[in-house]
Order: C-alpha cells, then structure tokens, then sequence
C-alpha cells in the first residue's frame, strides 16, 4: 500500500514538474521576441445542475378584482377598486396593481378614513373630497385624487364622518 501510495504522488509531482517547464519555457521564448501582453481570459459561467422550470401562472400571478368593488378613478389615469362599505366595515379590500389587499380600519384623530396594512406597506386614506393611496415601502404616494362616479357629480365621499354627520 506504502508502494503504491508512493508511485501516485511521484506521478503527481512529475506531471506538475511537466507542465511547470513547459509553461515556463513559452515564456521565455515569447518574452524575448517580443514584450508579452496579457490576455484576460473569460472565466466560463458555472452551469446550473438543476434547471429551473418556469412556471407562468406562479411567474403571473393576478388576483381577480373582488366582486361588488367600487371603481376610483384617479390623476394620471390610474385607479383602484375598492370592496367594502367604509361607513360601517373594519376592513376593506383594495385592488391595486392586479393585486388585493385587504387593509384594516386605523383610528384617526383628523376624521379621515385611514386603511392601513403593516405587513404589505399599503396606505389609503379618504377625506370627504378625495381618497389617496400610498406605499409605506418606498414612502410614495401611489395614487392622488381619486373618486368614485358619485364623488365626481358632487357627493362627498363615503366615509364613516359623513355618515355620522348625515345622522345629525
């Protein structure tokens, strides 16, 4: 076994020793003909082992816009629809982006309606003459001057202070 260990790390070291002079001996004989200039040589891309199959309804995903959901028409000819009765519900469903979320009621001191979603950063917000939806994730505001067909023929919009101040 010790013989046999011994002739396979002879045969190493020599193979090694084979390809040290050979590359050894090009240099010499192309540095002295003319200055050697290096060429970086591209690495080859790994190769995945399992290639991944693609699946288009996972890659697509769209949720469908909920049944009974109020269109608002927003600036730059954007839009969401919203389900759910704001007067009365703790939480509605907004469709925005092909996707819903549904947004909890958040108290507020200012007598808008706040909905808001902690895990998915959606925000929107609704005073009697506009609602605006923004993103927590980026701090934008996704939609401004939104309203339903009612709000832009002069109704205020449904919220839970307009329906407490109707009672009055």
């Amino acid at each position: 076994m010790k013989k046999l260990m011994i002739a396979a790390v002879i045969g190493a070291l020599s193979t090694t020793m084979l390809t040290v002079a050979t590359d050894a001996a090009a240099q010499t004989a192309t540095t002295t003909t003319k200055p050697a200039t290096k060429a970086v040589a591209k690495r080859p891309q790994p190769k995945r082992l399992i290639k991944r199959k693609v699946n288009p309804a996972k890659e697509a995903k769209v949720d469908p816009v909920p049944d009974g959901a109020e269109k608002w028409s927003c600036n730059e000819g954007l839009s969401f629809d919203l389900k759910g009765d704001m007067k009365r519900d703790q939480i509605v469903t907004v469709h925005w982006a092909n996707k819903n979320y549904n947004l909890p009621r958040e108290t507020t001191t200012t007598g808008a309606d706040r909905f808001h979603d902690a895990a998915s950063g959606m925000d929107l917000v609704v005073i009697p003459t506009k609602a605006m939806l923004f993103s927590d994730k980026d701090s934008s505001r996704l939609a401004d001057e939104c309203k339903t067909a009612a709000m832009t023929e002069g109704a205020p919009a449904p919220t839970q202070s307009n329906a407490i101040n109707k009672s009055n």
